[in-house]
């Protein structure tokens, strides 16, 4: 378990250290799309659905059953998602700890059930076959 609450760090880590970062719209908004959409698996407790729809980065580094374990201790008692707001998007084409590439570190205000108030972080990455894909997911 603590070793998967590391995986679900990533992306909080990555948005924390210095990384190469541009300005990419289209990837910023393509990005923001993609973590919505996979976010909606995620909402609807469908966690191995969210994992099969993952980067292959974030699947070579979470087994999938390992994924819906935590995510079913972790994600699940938060309850249904109230709300959900885009709080802010970066564009990075380096993160320390992954391939270099290019990715989009997105944070969302949420609310939940249990859970009045939330940061999600996101982490989509452009996948092997061009792609926008989740590589990390982080609450706080």
């Amino acid at each position: 378990m603590k070793r998967m609450l590391v995986y679900l760090s990533i992306a909080a880590i990555f948005s924390l250290s210095g990384c190469s970062s541009a300005t990419n719209p289209q990837a910023e908004t393509a990005a923001v799309a993609a973590a919505t959409n996979w976010l909606s698996f995620v909402d609807g407790e469908k966690y191995t659905e969210s994992w099969e729809q993952a980067a292959q980065f974030f699947k070579g580094a979470v087994q999938k059953e390992q994924w819906v374990q935590t995510m079913q201790s972790v994600r699940k008692p938060f309850g249904k998602n109230i709300s959900r707001e885009l709080k802010s998007k970066s564009y990075r084409t380096t993160l320390p700890g992954a391939p270099d590439g290019e990715y989009v570190i997105i944070q969302f205000t949420a609310s939940f059930e249990n859970k009045k108030s939330a940061i999600e972080t996101i982490t989509p990455m452009l996948d092997k076959d061009g792609q926008w894909r989740v590589s990390g997911y982080f609450m706080k």
